[in-house]
């Protein structure tokens, strides 16, 4: 259904009608702020790249192939966005632990935050390619196939880059005192 409204938005846009360019940002832009927030760590640079990554596929929406899915073709302009960003910075910045709000017993919320706060140094210390799958699939909750797709991968590359990452954040993590 999504797929089938986005494809009408997309056709309905290149003919002329600037509303549904704006119904395709109302429908990406908070999902889209949330994966380059976990890519960049900061908020500032997740909404420079939000909004710069639907100007680009504004200005490239002809390219838009219909038979992909939209989100996929908007995940992965941002995608390279902030890691464009991230290359004219020259470093990945550290992700800030209060990005996730939490709830309930104090206790556990200590707790948690703390594992939060050494998660996400973690995964600050991986690789952008490594990094960026981690986000898609266990943050996001996209499938192989939609991670493989948005990234222009195979499916079997997207599996041994969630492997290598994996490893590499039971290492961060061990050394760091926390068992993965």
């Amino acid at each position: 259904m999504t797929r089938d409204r986005d494809a009408m938005l997309v056709e309905a846009c290149l003919s002329g009608d600037p509303a549904a360019f704006g119904a395709l940002v109302d429908s990406y832009e908070g999902k889209l702020y949330n994966v380059a927030l976990q890519i960049t760590g900061s908020r500032d640079d997740a909404m420079d790249v939000t909004q710069s990554a639907f100007v680009k596929a504004y200005e490239k929406l002809h390219t838009f192939n219909p038979s992909y899915r939209f989100f996929s073709w908007i995940y992965r302009i941002a995608i390279n966005e902030a890691f464009n960003l991230a290359r004219r910075k020259g470093a990945w910045s550290e992700l800030d632990p209060e990005m996730v709000l939490v709830t309930g017993d104090p206790e556990q919320l200590a707790s948690e935050h703390e594992l939060r706060r050494r998660l996400h140094r973690a995964l600050g210390e991986l690789s952008p390619e490594h990094r960026v799958v981690v986000v898609l699939k266990h943050l996001h909750g996209l499938s192989y196939r939609e991670i493989a797709e948005t990234l222009g991968i195979d499916e079997a590359r997207v599996k041994s880059r969630l492997f290598g990452a994996r490893q590499r954040l039971r290492q961060v993590l061990e050394k760091r005192g926390v068992s993965a």
